[in-house]
């Protein structure tokens, strides 16, 4: 089922609703800040630091909130907010990855110019990252992936992250434009071959780095033959060979190269 934007939203006030009447219970023994300690922020932020590591997230999440609802001025509030989100992205449930949104999407609002906000932003594209379905599937936690990880780059090129996120844009871009693909042959097969056509056109257009653009290319040019437009499926075929040492495509493609190129020459 679709989740809209406004849906999310009103999921996670749910969801925060629920956790906030648990508070109280949340908050045990054994995160209570010893007697005497100098800076009981960093204390109980260290602590959650130590829990996170060991993907304890319940435990940690307690003494990163610890710090957040009660030292709200403290230098290491921002950090530990950043904590509660890892440890919900860390969950990975459905319901733990729109909380661990909502929080990545707060730290950006409250702290755009933090040392940290690119981690920020990184986080939010991974935890929707983690939502994307098959390409047969709905693709729209896909197209917020792209949307994060591009907005990423815009802001923050120089980051150190920005190869993970390249990488993981990438993946990203690959399932969309393979849920694309799909429609597209499907439209192949079932012979309407101008839907094929138009559909796998957009595809190398809008990303013409598409990891898979060999069938797309090959699908395409099948379409415009079956279209009689053997002169504009030519140079799809070519690229397939020119771009791609290895194909599935690529023995049908050389027929077709060498087909279209024999027709041309006998017409001429």
């Amino acid at each position: 089922m679709k989740i809209t934007h406004l849906g999310r939203r009103l999921a996670v006030g749910a969801l925060l609703a629920t956790l906030s009447l648990s508070a109280g219970c949340a908050a045990s023994a054994h995160n209570a800040v010893p007697s005497g300690t100098a800076q009981p922020d960093k204390w109980l932020y260290d602590k959650g630091v130590e829990q996170l590591e060991q993907k304890k997230w319940l435990t940690a999440r307690e003494y990163f909130k610890r710090v957040t609802e009660t030292y709200t001025q403290s230098p290491v509030r921002p950090d530990a907010k950043l904590g509660v989100g890892d440890t919900y992205l860390g969950e990975g449930t459905t319901e733990a990855l729109l909380l661990a949104i909502a929080e990545f999407q707060e730290f950006l609002s409250y702290y755009p110019t933090h040392a940290r906000a690119d981690y920020a932003q990184y986080k939010l594209g991974m935890a929707h990252f983690k939502q994307m379905r098959s390409p047969q599937r709905d693709q729209t936690e896909t197209r917020d992936t792209i949307h994060e990880f591009e907005t990423f780059l815009t802001r923050y090129p120089n980051s150190s992250l920005s190869g993970e996120v390249k990488s993981k844009l990438r993946e990203a871009k690959d399932r969309l434009g393979a849920s694309e693909f799909e429609v597209g042959r499907f439209y192949y097969r079932i012979k309407w071959y101008p839907g094929a056509r138009e559909r796998l056109d957009l595809l190398l257009k809008s990303d013409p780095e598409f990891s898979q653009r060999d069938g797309a290319y090959f699908y395409l040019a099948e379409s415009l033959m079956k279209l009689g437009r053997q002169a504009e499926a030519l140079p799809y075929y070519e690229r397939l060979l020119q771009e791609f040492e290895q194909s599935e495509y690529l023995a049908e493609a050389k027929k077709r190269v060498d087909a279209i190129k024999s027709a041309q020459a006998t017409a001429s």
